[in-house]
């Protein structure tokens, strides 16, 4: 399997083919209407931000902007400033800061 395919079999986002919810490995199935991706997005985001209660966990919050980035434009370019920064942090192309002194 050459690199380029693995690569695109993980990941983190919105497949644009099948409209599935890529977290690393795994696939989730989307809502496909507009307003249940949004509700849903949304209620991840404010169920996140209650992470302190049992059952609830600030995971949700991450994924809450990835369901809502697939609508919001905003949301989107944000996630996909992190993408680009994440990656280049993995590939040792980061910018290395400069040593002050």
């Amino acid at each position: 399997m050459a690199a380029a395919e693995k690569a695109k079999k993980s990941g983190f986002g919105i497949d644009p083919k099948d409209g599935k919810l890529m977290l690393g490995r795994f696939r989730l199935p989307m809502p496909r209407s507009r307003l249940g991706r949004m509700a849903l997005g949304t209620l991840l985001v404010i169920g996140g931000c209650l992470g302190f209660l049992p059952i609830l966990g600030f995971w949700m919050v991450p994924l809450g902007l990835v369901v809502l980035s697939a609508d919001i434009a905003f949301v989107r370019r944000l996630r996909r400033r992190i993408a680009v920064w994440w990656a280049r942090r993995q590939s040792g192309n980061a910018r290395q800061p400069r040593n002050v002194g």
